[in-house]
C-alpha cells in the first residue's frame, strides 16, 4: 500500500444532515400517528382504512408513507369540493385533474414497481427496477419542466416524492 503524498489534500466527508432531520420528523409524526391510531382502536372505520404504524421497516418507507399521506390529503381535499368529479354511473368520485394528483399517481406506480406495495393479485411485490427508474426520470423532467412555475406546495411534493423514491430506489435489491 502507498500512503498518500503530502500534497494531496485528505478526501472530505460531507455529511448532509437536511435527510437525518426529515427522517427524525417522520419518525416522530410516525409516533403520533400510532398513538392516534391505538386511540382509535375501537373505532373499526379507523382501523380498517390505515395502515398500522409497525407495518414501516424502514426509515425509507417512512419517508415514502408520509409523501404519500400528504399526498392523499391533498387529493381529499379536491375531492369534497368538486361535484363534478362524480362518475355518470354514481360510482366513485375522482379527484380533478391537478398537479398534486399527476405526483399521487406517479409516486404510487413508482412505490409500486419497486415493491413497496402488495400487487392487485393478492399481496404479492414485485420488484421492477427498470420501470421504477423511468417513473423517477419522469418526476425529474416533470421538476426540471415546471421549475419556477409551482406553488410552494407543489414544488415541495415534488421534492419530497422525489427525494423518498429516490432513497428507496437505492435500498430496494433487485
Amino acid at each position: 500500500m502507498t500512503s498518500p503524498s503530502e500534497n494531496e489534500p485528505a478526501p472530505k466527508i460531507i455529511v448532509d444532515s437536511d435527510w437525518k432531520e426529515q427522517v427524525a420528523k417522520e419518525k416522530e409524526t410516525l409516533s403520533e400517528q400510532e398513538a392516534a391510531n391505538e386511540s382509535a382502536a375501537d373505532a373499526p372505520e379507523a382501523a380498517s382504512t390505515e395502515a398500522p404504524a409497525s407495518d414501516v421497516s424502514t426509515a425509507d418507507d417512512a419517508i415514502a408513507e408520509g409523501v404519500a399521506e400528504g399526498v392523499a390529503e391533498g387529493a381529499a381535499d379536491d375531492v369534497a369540493t368538486t361535484p363534478e368529479a362524480e362518475l355518470p354511473q354514481g360510482g366513485p368520485q375522482l379527484p380533478p385533474a391537478s398537479f398534486e394528483v399527476l405526483i399521487s399517481m406517479l409516486f404510487t406506480q413508482a412505490i409500486s414497481a419497486l415493491g413497496q406495495m402488495p400487487g392487485p393479485d393478492g399481496g404479492q411485490t414485485k420488484v421492477d427496477k427498470p420501470m421504477a427508474k423511468h417513473t423517477i426520470d419522469t418526476l425529474e423532467m416533470l421538476e426540471t419542466k415546471t421549475k419556477g412555475n409551482l406553488s410552494d406546495q407543489e414544488s415541495k411534493m415534488l421534492t419530497e416524492a422525489l427525494h423518498a423514491l429516490r432513497m428507496t430506489y437505492v435500498g430496494v435489491r433487485g
